[in-house]
């Protein structure tokens, strides 16, 4: 689990597109899971795509429709057979505590919930990559780290994410290796001395809770 940063315009959502072949690189090249993205071709785009979950910050739902039915709908693309397709989507909707929303509409929930079919619905497909472009933009701080707790489960069972995130703060709480981008390039990525200060904090914190003897 990795987060992206830099200020505005420094080029984290141009890379999460690039990563997904929703934009071709102009030069250079991109590995993806041991896969040069220069070599598949428009038409292996979408079995290729079927790897990669995506949540954004605009949620992208379908409003005419449902919950189970956004959430299902790249497994309708894949031609996936509505049983197993239901499965699917019930198991990815209890994932995010959303199971008692399947029949609900988008406009009925609130904006943390509209998140979480979001994440749903990137997750169904059971993707090796997860990428997210500011999934907590407009939430409050609360809701922004509990998409992240969900995110870290995740994580935890063997999904890789990479996250653009401008929010300092709360990527500080999670002890994530950290990219950080300018005007497009690679400024710096750090890793071990993230983890290290956030274990650190965690042991001081334990420590903190433990009753005095």
């Amino acid at each position: 689990m990795a987060f992206l940063t830099g200020h505005s315009g420094a080029g984290k959502s141009t890379l999460l597109r690039l990563i997904a072949l929703i934009e071709r690189p102009t030069k250079g090249q991109i590995i993806v899971d041991e896969q040069n993205t220069k070599r598949i071709t428009n038409r292996r785009i979408p079995a290729y795509r079927r790897q990669i979950g995506m949540v954004f910050q605009d949620h992208k739902l379908l409003y005419d429709r449902p919950v189970f039915d956004n959430v299902a709908l790249p497994l309708v693309i894949a031609g996936i057979g509505h049983r197993e397709a239901s499965r699917k989507v019930r198991a990815a909707l209890d994932q995010v505590s959303l199971l008692n929303r399947e029949k609900q509409f988008p406009a009925t929930l609130s904006s943390g919930e509209q998140q979480r079919v979001g994440i749903a619905r990137a997750i169904v497909s059971r993707p090796k990559l997860l990428i997210a472009d500011e999934p907590t933009g407009n939430l409050d701080p609360d809701l922004s780290l509990e998409v992240m707790r969900i995110f870290r489960r995740f994580n935890e069972v063997g999904v890789t994410l990479l996250i653009a995130s401008h929010d300092i703060s709360l990527i500080d709480q999670l002890g994530c290796r950290r990219i950080a981008l300018e005007n497009g390039k690679l400024q710096t990525d750090e890793e071990e001395d993230v983890v290290a200060e956030y274990v650190e904090r965690l042991e001081v914190e334990r420590e903190n809770s433990r009753w005095p003897e």
